[in-house]
């Protein structure tokens, strides 16, 4: 299927988000949830799936569904079309702090693999599909790298990531280890692994977590800088606690409760 050829242009940014400008009948998908605004005579649909897949009958929009429900996505995809004579924009947002990463996967083999729930939107046509991580190893303890998003196609892909992000060309037989949560993004000619962390005090004690992705070239990857469960593990841990609230131990560990609910 033919890409979509659009046109962007990404604002802010420790906050940011991707305006993309569609010429008539062309379209984009986007993550459930990630629209910020579009213009009038952009007409929107949500199709069960991958919107791609429904090129291919029931069976291909079960496939695409299926696919999008083992990533931990919706099992709906939203597709935006324009409608109107002229040019029309509309925008995608990224879900909390960092950077959004633009993927033109015609340059980089026609597949990108993601972790999965980075994908923000892409042109109509780019296919949304899983990338498991076979070895036993990955599969036991890789955490967020065991099931990752597979992007394919020709045209332009969106991934959001937390914090900075980091491009890095691997030379052929150039090995990075870096924390699973870290990795973002990575070409299909990278191999991807799981390795423990090493002495056992190490692992418990060392707060770096029990394993680590190793990465060989050749090939690209993104990392990020904070990964959203790292963040959201730290504001837990800092969250007050006050007696009353149906928490832990009669504690109710509520950052909105303390500053919204007040005393009593």
């Amino acid at each position: 299927m033919a890409m979509d050829k659009i046109d962007y242009t990404l604002h802010g940014d420790d906050m940011q988000f991707v305006e993309i400008e569609l010429d008539p009948d062309e379209a984009v998908i986007g993550e459930a949830g990630s629209l910020m605004y579009m213009e009038d005579g952009i007409e929107m649909d949500t199709v069960f799936g991958d919107a791609s897949a429904n090129q291919g009958g029931l069976f291909g929009k079960l496939l695409g569904a299926g696919k999008r429900l083992v990533t931990g996505e919706s099992l709906f995809t939203t597709v935006y079309v324009n409608q109107g004579q002229g040019k029309r924009k509309l925008a995608f947002a990224a879900p909390y702090a960092g950077k959004i990463i633009a993927f033109d996967l015609g340059k980089h083999g026609g597949t990108m693999i993601c972790q999965k729930d980075a994908f923000l939107c892409a042109a109509k046509g780019v296919s949304l599909g899983i990338a498991f991580q076979r070895k036993l190893g990955v599969g036991f303890f890789g955490g967020e790298g065991f099931i990752m998003q597979k992007l394919e196609g020709d045209g332009l892909a969106f991934a959001h990531s937390g914090g900075t992000v980091l491009e890095r060309v691997l030379k052929p037989g150039e090995i990075l280890r870096i924390d699973t949560g870290c990795v973002v993004a990575y070409t299909a000619d990278v191999h991807f692994d799981i390795e423990f962390v090493g002495g056992i005090k190490t692992a418990l004690f060392g707060g770096e977590g029990l394993f680590f992705a190793v990465l060989r070239g050749p090939g690209t990857i993104w990392m990020q800088s904070l990964p959203f469960a790292r963040l959201a593990s730290r504001i837990f841990a800092a969250a007050p606690v006050r007696k009353g609230g149906g928490g832990k131990d009669g504690e109710e560990g509520g950052l909105l409760g303390t500053l919204f609910g007040g005393s009593k």
